[in-house]
């Protein structure tokens, strides 16, 4: 009865650990952690650029766009650090970004990068800082340039998340986040042709 009582005890024991807080968790240094914190803070710098855009641009075609980039990168910033707190991780990035990036999941471009300060497409503080100081509807222009860039600058980060993540759902919101954006990268570059802009270089 005691080495029964005792079995049970141990059973139920690894039952905890194996459904408590962290398990199966990624590592600190995996790619999903890594994806998710970084990419939390491209996408909030996309969400600061769009809110601006939204409330003060006289065009309904970008104030619906901008609303649409607000919306849906705020839900998805909510999804990423849901899963950082699960996982018991950091919200976001300790030193530099994309070191995640560096390991050799079967080569490719990206096997072997360092980390870097600042992830491709973002905008610099001048660059929000003449985005602010910009009035219509010039700033159209200039948030299109903007935003595009960080559409595209965001683009290998998406794509190493979707093929190399080890959690289906991160792999799942990469991809989805990936064709989002590259819809809307095709059309911000339309809107700019339309306005006699071209998009700004990486």
């Amino acid at each position: 009865m005691v080495v029964l009582l005792a079995v049970i005890a141990l059973l139920g024991g690894l039952l905890i650990g194996a459904t408590g807080p962290g398990a199966g968790s990624p590592d600190a240094d995996s790619v999903d952690v890594g994806f998710a914190q970084d990419m939390s803070v491209h996408h909030r710098q996309a969400v600061e650029m769009a809110s601006w855009e939204r409330d003060r641009t006289a065009d309904p075609a970008l104030r619906q766009l901008a609303f649409d980039i607000e919306t849906t990168q705020n839900q998805q910033v909510g999804r990423m650090q849901g899963w950082l707190g699960l996982w018991d991780q950091p919200a976001l990035p300790s030193g530099g970004h994309m070191g995640w990036m560096a390991g050799d999941h079967g080569g490719g471009a990206m096997a072997g990068m360092a980390s870097v300060a600042a992830m491709p497409g973002m905008a610099t503080s001048a660059d929000l800082r003449r985005m602010r100081q910009t009035p219509e509807p010039a700033l159209d222009t200039v948030f299109l340039q903007l935003m595009l860039r960080h559409h595209e600058g965001g683009a290998s980060m998406l794509e190493y998340g979707r093929d190399h993540a080890e959690t289906v759902e991160v792999r799942n919101l990469a991809s989805q986040m990936l064709s989002a954006q590259t819809s809307e990268s095709e059309l911000m570059k339309q809107l700019l042709a339309r306005r006699g802009a071209q998009p700004l270089p990486l």
